[in-house]
């Protein structure tokens, strides 16, 4: 069982409990502070992650405290979640779709073209090495940052800046060959 599940286990009825007293509380800070319901949502589940997985300091304050903490760590989340959305802005629903039907009313020559483009992205990451290319998946496709890959990789956060420069720089030269 993984680490995670297993203190879930462990705790889960003693933060289920905190969960159910201080949940609507701090929904409602969190709220004030994020625009969409569900990210608030999403938002108040990364707080209660985090008491998770910090379960073995947390529980041992009392409850004013636990409140402070609750907070102090939902207010780092939602400047993380405006960090995040300011990086990688959200695109609504109603703009998706329409972009979809503007694929379909493209020309068949610019959908072959953008396919090509695709096809010659494809081939040249490929040529890169194998940590390169693991370090761009993780950067771009998973959006991690810099710290959070050299986490799982086991690198040191320069080492990790160093390899996403050269990836990037390498692709920077190959398509200014064409």
């Amino acid at each position: 069982m993984p680490q995670l599940e297993q203190q879930a286990v462990e705790v889960g009825p003693s933060l289920a409990a905190l969960y159910q007293h201080h949940a609507p509380a701090i929904l409602a800070y969190v709220r004030r502070h994020v625009p969409s319901a569900e990210d608030a949502e999403d938002v108040l589940l990364d707080v209660f992650l985090a008491a998770l997985e910090h379960h073995t300091s947390f529980l041992q304050l009392d409850e004013r405290q636990q409140l402070a903490w609750l907070r102090r760590t939902a207010h780092n989340k939602f400047v993380d979640y405006h960090r995040r959305v300011r990086r990688r802005p959200v695109v609504s629903l109603e703009f998706a779709v329409e972009a979809l039907y503007d694929d379909d009313e493209r020309a068949p020559e610019e959908i072959v073209l953008r396919q090509e483009e695709h096809a010659l992205l494809h081939e040249r990451l490929a040529h890169l090495p194998q940590q390169q290319q693991e370090v761009l998946r993780l950067r771009f496709a998973a959006d991690m940052r810099c710290i959070d890959i050299a986490r799982h990789l086991d690198r040191r956060e320069g080492t990790v800046r160093a390899w996403l420069s050269r990836s990037l720089n390498c692709l920077r030269i190959t398509y200014g060959k064409q």
